[in-house]
């Protein structure tokens, strides 16, 4: 049920994103998702690939900071108030969303949001006994 993001440490200079886009693109890794937070010097960018381990390995190699969490993706209501219900059902449960962000397409009627918890496996609990219905990886792949 959880999903492996990468976090890349990025100098905030001209040029950087798309390096690491172009070394992605010219081994072959599709870019799924992603978010990119940054200060006035650095940024995170968090993306989700089709292969986590390649990805890791070419940017290390070409000097980028690179490390992998586990993330959670879920199929959420595309209607006004979906979002909400959702994350009240978090809320009543006392669990935390770190940050979120939306995958590139959606699932059937559904919109996909990727969401980093502070207790992942009470969160998918507790989704799950809901009625949410939580994505697989390699399903993210084939939207």
């Amino acid at each position: 049920m959880k999903v492996e993001q990468i976090s890349i440490f990025i100098e905030n200079k001209s040029g950087r994103l798309a390096e690491i886009t172009r070394i992605l693109g010219d081994s072959g890794i599709n870019i799924r998702a992603l978010s990119l937070a940054d200060t006035t010097d650095f940024g995170i960018l968090r993306l989700i690939v089709n292969d986590v381990e390649t990805a890791k390995t070419v940017l290390k190699e070409k000097g980028f900071t690179v490390s992998k969490t586990e993330v959670v993706a879920l199929e959420v209501p595309d209607r006004p108030g979906g979002l909400s219900s959702l994350l009240q059902t978090l809320d009543d449960n006392q669990i935390n969303v770190e940050y979120m962000y939306a995958f590139v397409e959606r699932c059937g009627g559904n919109a996909v949001i990727i969401f980093r918890f502070d207790e992942t496996d009470k969160a998918i609990g507790t989704l799950k006994d809901s009625g949410f219905t939580i994505l697989e990886g390699e399903r993210l792949y084939t939207l």
